[in-house]
């Protein structure tokens, strides 16, 4: 009785009471905007104003903050609130938006905006540190996991808002007034306006936790042992061939993520489909991810019902043989129904896939330090996904989109042929 009570006490507000119901979601739709805007909507904007493939294969440098942001985790614990965290990153992150929608009519738009993008991308790192710290502060345990699913919908509904409303907003403007910088100029003032008010409703409604306070270096050091967290995530059995999954699992999907908005875009004379900006965001923000959530949903029930290890063959086809999707529209160039279909199945087959490696990633998360060792492989992750796309514009360059994808196609064997030796146990299923 007297623990209950004391938990009370930590996740109790400072003032009138506030209600997780109000909070959490706008906490979460704040956290999955920024990082659509970062590492997919800008691929369509820098596509639009001129920017070549080869220097949009470079931005995937974008990911790098989310996969070194374990190792900056306990600055966040020591230096302020989570609370005060989540605040500062909100207004800067719009602030930073504001600046980048100014700087698109310059000469120098791309490297300008590719540094103030650089400066949101490790804000937006920071805050889903703060924001997931805050989430185990703000509410008693026996409502955390309850607002779990809440958390995870509204991530995915700020991905359909930022990769297919604002991609439509664009798209619009452009076929309205013939301006491609004015349209984006106006589209990132939005989404900066949407986060500072974001930021001004937290201000006022978050609650103030009495858990949430400045730790000493002391309660970090004895706290977060990252050091002997990360050593003994290297000393797991089988470590080989989880890195080499981890890493080439979605190797495939990582060169094509970059380089497949620029394909849409793309004009015909260049390999491309010769869509819209509005069409595009159609495509994405539509059918893409509704089939992402619906095969996100499939593959976890899956996993449930038959276990990770069974799954995990299964899963891997079927995050990947879609991808011959895209080699069938580079060749036959389908109308615009079956663009919807084939785009619709790969991400069908990306949510179910996708389950079984996060669902892997938990795996590897043990003993004592599971938190940091997660962390680890969720950086070891998105390390995976930047590598590729680093150079998938210079590949699709040199080989044109219909080799290109033919080789997206050939680079998922190496991740499927991993699964022989990972040490995964079979599981007993209901």
């Amino acid at each position: 009785m007297e623990k209950k009570a004391a938990s009370r006490l930590t996740t109790e507000p400072a003032g009138k009471k506030r209600f997780p119901w109000l909070y959490v979601p706008t906490l979460y739709f704040t956290e999955g905007l920024p990082y659509i805007i970062v590492n997919s909507v800008s691929v369509i904007m820098y596509k639009k104003m001129g920017i070549s493939n080869e220097l949009i294969g470079l931005t995937s440098s974008l990911y790098l903050p989310w996969v070194v942001k374990p190792l900056w985790g306990p600055t966040v614990d020591l230096y302020s609130t989570k609370r005060n965290w989540i605040l500062s990153t909100q207004l800067v992150m719009a602030i930073g938006l504001a600046l980048v929608s100014a700087v698109m009519h310059l000469p120098a738009f791309f490297s300008f905006s590719l540094i103030l993008l650089t400066l949101i991308a490790f804000t937006s790192a920071t805050h889903d540190i703060a924001t997931d710290g805050f989430y185990l502060l703000a509410l008693p345990e026996e409502q955390q996991a309850f607002y779990v699913g809440i958390r995870s919908t509204f991530y995915r509904l700020a991905i359909i808002f930022g990769s297919g409303v604002l991609v439509v907003l664009a798209g619009r403007i452009e076929a309205n007034t013939g301006n491609i910088p004015l349209s984006w100029t106006t589209t990132l003032l939005v989404t900066a306006a949407i986060i500072g008010a974001l930021f001004l409703f937290h201000g006022f409604y978050l609650p103030q936790p009495a858990a949430d306070h400045r730790a000493s270096k002391e309660q970090v050091q004895a706290g977060v042992p990252f050091l002997t967290a990360f050593k003994s995530y290297f000393q797991q059995d089988g470590i080989i061939p989880i890195l080499a999954y981890i890493v080439l699992y979605r190797f495939g999907e990582a060169l094509m993520l970059k380089m497949a908005s620029p394909f849409f875009l793309d004009k015909a004379e260049a390999g491309g489909m010769a869509l819209s900006t509005e069409t595009v965001g159609w495509v994405n923000g539509t059918v893409g991810i509704l089939c992402l959530v619906i095969g996100g949903i499939i593959g976890g029930w899956l996993i449930a019902k038959f276990g990770l290890r069974k799954c995990l063959w299964p899963m891997a086809f079927a995050i990947n043989a879609p991808d011959v999707g895209y080699v069938y529209m580079a060749y036959a160039k389908p109308s615009l129904p079956a663009v919807y279909a084939l785009v619709g199945l790969e991400q069908l087959g990306y949510g179910i896939g996708f389950a079984a490696f996060m669902v892997f990633l938990m795996h590897t998360a043990k003993g004592e330090f599971k938190t940091s060792h997660y962390a680890i492989s969720t950086g070891i992750m998105a390390l995976g996904m930047m590598i590729p796309g680093l150079i998938s514009g210079y590949l699709q360059h040199a080989l044109g989109y219909e080799k290109f994808f033919i080789l997206v196609c050939l680079a998922t064997i190496p991740g499927m042929l991993t699964i022989f030796f990972l040490p995964v146990k079979e599981e007993k299923t209901a």
